[in-house]
């Protein structure tokens, strides 16, 4: 009987400890199966028993995977002074050696944004291409022709001669969130759509690759997986809406090591409308020179926020001094979006167009003011600017000619017209030395060569041209 008890016994509290086990995991599984309203879940099962929510990409890698599609692009020519200026960053296109051979080919991707054959990639992946081949994910090739280019944002559209394609339809890049679950497709080898996932990492990313002032850099950071051959391809949401065009790796070697870079979708809506509705970007101007907010900058100036953007000067006659900016102010809101900083002034600027509307705020003197201004278009920035040359250091620099444009195959750079004694002169330049950029940012405007030569101390890397087309470099120290 004393056995029988002790049996019993065991059993008993064998009996409790699973009731308690068991009451344990279904409220841990209560738990793990809270979850914010709108996300997408699927069940798991883990252990017998066992559900875990997890967000479904299934759905979403199935809209995708058809639109996007592979691109190989022929070369026959490279211009004087093409550099690859991208250093640390690595844009995601599998190019030969840069050698000066004929043709030569560079491979990426692309997303089919309309059924009728508008494809939208990477400026870089099809500039100045001599041919471009586009290979379907159902393995359908074609002859694309180019749209438009627009080296700015990096973007390009392309066009194949075909109807009913499958297509992503856009999101709001304005509403992603850091910590929102992501998809980057692309087609990278020639073979089907690729999907990896990730999250975005930060938002409004100035990474530096483009160069220039007038560069729309703002790039959200993922974590999804991309590698060569994915610049151009899709980055989408958990619904399968295109949010970014990938673009960039943070690399060493070429490869993957855990950050990637993509357009903001918002900016390829606009460069898509612009190229088939005019043919060319409609660039908006909003006519100020300005610097970022740091704090030793607020501490010199006496200010307690470091929100905004500070003018430093406004353009005379352009839209922000029409409507009342001046120089001293901090601007911290357009259309009620926080500005603070050039990645996020770019982004906004570069989403709008000649003649619309916008709200400024502005913080003047520790006040706030509310300005409407109306944006103009960037060419007319020229009929503002009164003189192309400035003197610096003893030079005085020149904006180039169509001629010399012409002559050279660029685009962008300031001849140095005279040279009188100074530190540019010390280190052996001599005038009609054309400059084309300075610590490898292309020098493609005045306020490029104010921020990059104006008032600041440290060394300088200054590369550029002579008339006989003898390339130079100069190591300066201001």
């Amino acid at each position: 009987m004393k056995r029988i008890a002790g049996i019993f016994l065991i059993a008993l509290i064998g009996g409790a400890v699973s009731l308690g086990l068991y009451k344990a995991f279904e409220k841990k599984q209560y738990i793990l199966n809270s979850r914010p309203e709108g996300i997408p879940v699927r069940q798991v099962n883990y252990n017998p028993g066992a559900a875990f929510n997890l967000p479904d990409f299934e759905a979403a890698a199935a809209i995708s995977v058809h639109a996007v599609v592979h691109i190989k692009s022929e070369f026959q020519k490279k211009s004087l002074v093409y550099d690859d200026f991208f250093g640390f960053f690595n844009f995601g296109g599998q190019q030969q050696p840069r050698e000066y051979i004929s043709p030569y080919s560079a491979m990426g991707s692309g997303v089919i944004v309309a059924q009728d054959g508008y494809i939208v990639t990477n400026n870089h992946v099809v500039q100045e291409a001599t041919n471009i081949v586009v290979t379907l994910n159902d393995k359908r090739v074609y002859t694309a022709t180019v749209v438009g280019t627009d080296p700015s944002s990096d973007l390009a559209l392309i066009k194949i001669e075909e109807q009913g394609l499958p297509f992503l339809t856009y999101g709001n890049s304005d509403e992603v969130k850091i910590g929102e679950w992501v998809l980057a497709v692309g087609n990278p080898f020639n073979l089907t759509s690729t999907v990896t996932a990730g999250i975005v990492s930060a938002k409004a990313r100035n990474i530096n690759i483009l160069g220039s002032q007038g560069a729309i850099e703002s790039f959200i950071q993922t974590d999804a997986a991309v590698n060569s051959g994915n610049s151009g391809g899709a980055l989408v949401n958990t619904r399968g809406e295109l949010i970014g065009i990938n673009a960039a790796i943070a690399s060493g070697n070429g490869y993957y090591t855990g950050y990637s870079f993509a357009i903001p979708v918002n900016i390829v809506k606009k460069v898509v409308e612009d190229f088939t509705k005019f043919g060319k970007i409609q660039r908006a101007y909003l006519g100020v020179y300005y610097r970022e907010i740091d704090d030793q900058f607020a501490k010199d100036k006496g200010f307690t926020d470091l929100r905004g953007i500070y003018v430093d000067d406004v353009v005379e006659g352009g839209p922000a001094a029409l409507a009342g900016l001046k120089s001293g102010d901090v601007i911290i809101r357009i259309d009620n979006l926080p500005v603070n900083g050039k990645a996020e002034l770019m982004e906004l600027i570069g989403q709008k167009n000649p003649g619309d509307k916008v709200t400024v705020i502005v913080n003047r003197s520790g006040k706030e003011y509310e300005m409407g201004l109306t944006m103009q278009s960037e060419d007319s920035k020229a009929a503002l600017v009164k003189d192309d040359k400035i003197i610096m250091h003893g030079a005085t620099f020149q904006m180039l000619s169509s001629k010399e444009k012409a002559k050279f195959n660029i685009d962008y750079g300031f001849k140095i017209t005279s040279l009188e004694n100074g530190k540019l002169r010390s280190a052996g330049i001599s005038a009609g030395f054309i400059v084309l950029s300075v610590d490898r940012i292309p020098m493609r405007s005045i306020q490029d060569l104010k921020d990059a030569l104006g008032n600041r101390e440290g060394g300088v890397l200054i590369e550029g041209v002579y008339s006989n087309g003898l390339r130079a470099f100069y190591g300066i120290g201001l």
